[in-house]
């Protein structure tokens, strides 16, 4: 049985604050305990949403834009049930780092969780299990954190079920955001978005920059698309305010390009820029002596830059670049 505990009840109507608390014994706390804030705004009859943002302690506009729905949203607002958790991973996300610096465990790799297991397994579980089975639609932030940065856009995954797939998309797309993505993911074993797909439910999920921070034009997005996301499952009133998005695609592994050899990394294109097969993206260039050949990293193949390295120094197996196509 998983420890965790809420302090309001997840069932009730109107809008609550509160925690859910999981004990943790440590050096100075005996009997101390994790408090994960959580909101829950219910109002009548309609479906679940669960927004969740803060899985990686390092992405900014979840959280952001969780804080700004959990204080303006009020019940009367609503038809259905919203449950916000800006902070999933709060261990982490107090820390700013990706994984949580109690276990060193990436939470976006540890799904379902174990009841008895780490900090960061014990929370997986019970999203995984009491709170994820709750919701009809599911949205969870991401961005690039301190290492990466992308084009600002919501993400749905090619799933066996069509149908399922489809009302993930719908659901993207209703997200507004400038860019669409059909993701690819390096290893989706462990993932939030694996979890919540193989439990049927229609989920959405984002990369809204990157850099360790947000900016002003990354948390609108991220507002308005939880809120656009709310009133397409038809629990938030009135109509989507979505601008055209530009669907884009990663259809194999040859999107990813992946850094030989650590150095300096000087960036020959930028983010939404186009890219022929064959063009040097980057170069890494040594950073222990002058006068040698910098090791030029080639696009596998033609498209447009969605995502990028971002700290200025890369480390051999560093994801350097991916490239997305444009969609119909």
């Amino acid at each position: 049985m998983n420890p965790i505990s809420p302090t309001i009840p997840l069932d009730g109507s109107g809008k609550q604050h509160g925690f859910l608390r999981l004990p943790h014994s440590r050096n100075d706390s005996a009997w101390g305990s994790v408090m994960i804030p959580i909101t829950v705004i219910a109002n009548g009859t309609g479906p679940t949403a669960l927004l969740t943002g803060g899985n990686h302690g390092d992405e900014y506009e979840g959280p952001i834009a969780l804080q700004q729905l959990a204080w303006e949203l009020e019940p009367g607002d609503i038809s259905g049930r919203v449950i916000i958790a800006p902070y999933l991973n709060y261990p982490a996300f107090r820390a700013g780092t990706r994984v949580s610096p109690i276990d060193q465990v990436n939470m976006n790799r540890c799904f379902p969780g174990r009841p008895d297991g780490t900090v960061t397994q014990k929370i997986a579980h019970y999203f995984d299990s009491v709170l994820v089975p709750m919701a009809d639609v599911v949205l969870d932030y991401h961005s690039g954190g301190k290492t990466l940065d992308f084009l600002p856009y919501a993400a749905a995954h090619h799933l066996d079920d069509a149908d399922q797939q489809a009302a993930c998309v719908a659901a993207m797309r209703a997200f507004g955001a400038p860019w669409s993505m059909m993701m690819r993911e390096i290893d989706a074993v462990g993932m939030f978005d694996t979890a919540v797909e193989s439990q049927g439910k229609v989920f959405v999920t984002t990369e809204l920059g990157g850099g360790g921070t947000a900016t002003a034009a990354s948390s609108r997005i991220a507002i308005r698309g939880a809120r656009n996301v709310l009133r397409h499952a038809g629990i938030l009133s009135g109509a989507v305010e979505a601008d055209q998005t530009r669907m884009l695609d990663m259809p194999g592994d040859d999107c990813f390009h992946f850094a030989t050899r650590d150095g300096l990394l000087h960036p020959l294109v930028d983010l939404g820029e186009p890219v022929a097969e064959g063009q040097v993206l980057a170069r890494i260039w040594p950073a222990d002596r002058t006068g040698s050949d910098p090791v030029e990293v080639r696009a596998s193949r033609a498209g447009l830059l969605a995502a990028r390295h971002f700290p200025g120094l890369v480390q051999t197996g560093d994801c350097l670049a991916v490239i997305a196509v444009e969609a119909p």
